[in-house]
């Protein structure tokens, strides 16, 4: 189950009105009046100068970046099923399809098409960009042309894979994708029969990070570059920030972690993100504080030092007590959080007594 805390805006005018011991100030008093006695507040608390900040905090469970799945291309047997947590490079197999590897290549355009000699097009440059750092590009000039060079390295690295030395890179034979990759589940066991479209895996990048879910009317936290504090699953504090906001469908099929679809769903990096989770399990829960408003060194009273000030004027004040005697002056009110409320005013200090209400 989700845990979610708020701070929320606390109503003043009820919160003074409605318990015993508070004050209200008339409008003919000009905002002040000294009291003595008797008159004296139940309770008394001090002006500090603080920190307010209103956060949400929620539940986020550590993860991987990017998560997507990676579909078959082609009708095949899978005779060697991708390893769960593994991470293969450029030019290793993330699984294998009728006894032949289809092997992980870097680079931002999908395999859509089979890649022969006259073929020309941003495939042909990033696969030419490939076979040079794998060590098989002497003599190709990388450019957007597939020829006759491209063609003779491809038979070079084919042999390397025991594949056909065909010369052609056949659709499904590789799968590119912008970096190294993490399995983050196998979606197709050994010896399942799959087709085009079939979701045989799910990969994400290897940055860790921390997912959390945040409700609809949240959106402005969802912001890339909102700062938040982690509290990981040992205890330890982390800071993160928001670095992309997940849409369901981007992970159709990429097994659990995916978005729920019923919020909004975040992924949090984490400062020096792979030390902060070494040794901590994929999928544990952390607690995620996101920060939606701060106000630095300001005056704050707690909320129940608040008077609502009757008369046309209205608003409200604190009740200033010195010694035996109490004086009620007007101060304008700010952000609310933790129970406290920011107040400014003329005379208004810290380390001054206020009256409070009793509780």
């Amino acid at each position: 189950m989700r845990r979610r805390t708020r701070l929320v805006l606390l109503a003043v005018c009820v919160a003074a009105t409605a318990t015993t011991g508070v004050l209200l100030l008339g409008a003919e008093d000009g905002g002040r009046g000294p009291e003595r006695g008797a008159d004296l507040p139940p309770a008394t608390a001090t002006v500090v100068r603080t920190d307010l900040v209103r956060s949400t905090t929620v539940d986020g469970t550590l993860d991987f970046a990017r998560r997507r799945p990676v579909r078959a291309a082609v009708e095949g047997t899978v005779t060697v099923a991708a390893r769960e947590g593994s991470t293969p490079g450029r030019g290793e197999a993330l699984y294998e399809l009728d006894d032949k590897p289809v092997t992980l290549l870097y680079g931002p355009v999908p395999m859509y098409r089979e890649m022969k000699v006259g073929d020309r097009g941003s495939d042909v440059l990033q696969l030419e960009r490939n076979l040079r750092d794998l060590g098989h590009g002497a003599g190709v000039h990388v450019d957007v042309w597939y020829d006759g060079a491209t063609e003779a390295a491809v038979k070079r690295w084919q042999k390397s894979l025991n594949r056909e030395p065909t010369g052609r890179v056949g659709l499904g034979h590789v799968v590119f994708q912008p970096d190294r990759v993490r399995v983050v589940s196998a979606e197709a066991a050994l010896a399942d029969r799959v087709g085009p479209d079939t979701t045989v895996l799910a990969v994400a990048s290897t940055e860790p990070v921390v997912r959390a879910e945040l409700e609809q009317d949240e959106g402005a936290l969802a912001a890339n570059g909102t700062r938040v504090e982690v509290v990981l699953p040992d205890g330890r504090t982390a800071s993160g920030e928001v670095v992309r906001t997940v849409r369901p469908q981007d992970e159709a099929g990429a097994g659990d972690g995916a978005g729920s679809g019923d919020g909004i769903t975040v992924e949090i990096a984490l400062a020096d993100g792979k030390r902060a989770v070494a040794a901590q399990d994929t999928g544990a829960t952390a607690s995620v504080r996101f920060v939606s408003e701060a106000r630095k060194g300001v005056l704050a009273v707690p909320v129940e030092a608040v008077v609502a000030l009757r008369g046309e004027d209205g608003g409200y004040g604190l009740q200033i007590v010195r010694g035996t005697t109490a004086e009620l002056v007007r101060v304008e009110t700010g952000m609310t959080a933790d129970g406290r409320i920011e107040v400014s005013g003329p005379g208004l200090r810290e380390g001054l007594r206020v009256g409070v209400a009793a509780s």
